[in-house]
């Protein structure tokens, strides 16, 4: 039900997909930003599940409860259990690893990787790690509020050297605008 809201909400805002989606995107760790609203979870999810991407995102297992659970779960959740095993905690980067690792048919996993909505000029890096070890290509979707399109740029695969790599992403991300440009900026450290 709500994926046909979403679709509907997409369509009278007048949203364009890029399309097609590179074919690396079909198992991957996919970038969503600018990372500004929360409309932007509603079309980044509509829009790749428009270009037939299957998108996956990680929620707190905590959340599952009703009536939460049933609105999330079909729009493509991923309920992580990160309490301690064995005296460890796994570290994010280690759920996606195993995420992928256990999966038995292609993974298209979101991530938000400014971390926040608000302006950080720090990016999560742990999503960068996650397809190292997962051996997995990083996708980039966006957002561009100002032109009101969407979709899958381009896919690569890390290569270990995180400096040219995330400035491969900061060089796609120049120049978007999220819903709130005032709250988007690239990952000083790389940009």
């Amino acid at each position: 039900m709500l994926k046909k809201l979403f679709y509907l909400l997409f369509k009278l805002k007048k949203w364009k997909l890029n399309t097609p989606p590179p074919p690396e995107a079909f198992n991957c760790i996919m970038v969503a930003a600018p990372h500004t609203s929360n409309w932007d979870f509603v079309y980044s999810i509509t829009a790749l599940a428009q270009l037939k991407l299957k998108p996956r995102f990680t929620i707190k297992k905590e959340l599952k409860k009703f009536p939460l659970g049933a609105l999330i779960d079909p729009l493509g959740a991923l309920w992580i259990d990160r309490s301690p095993s064995k005296d460890k905690r796994l570290s994010m980067t280690d759920v996606m690893v195993n995420l992928f690792k256990n999966a038995q048919k292609p993974l298209c996993m979101v991530v938000t990787v400014e971390g926040t909505r608000a302006r950080t000029t720090k990016w999560k890096t742990g999503f960068y790690y996650a397809a190292l070890e997962a051996k997995v290509p990083i996708c980039l979707a966006y957002m561009d509020y100002e032109k009101r399109e969407t979709g899958v740029g381009m896919c690569f695969m890390p290569t270990g050297d995180i400096k040219a790599d995330m400035k491969i992403v900061m060089d796609f991300y120049k120049g978007r605008k999220g819903k709130h440009p005032e709250n988007f900026a690239l990952d000083e450290r790389y940009a």
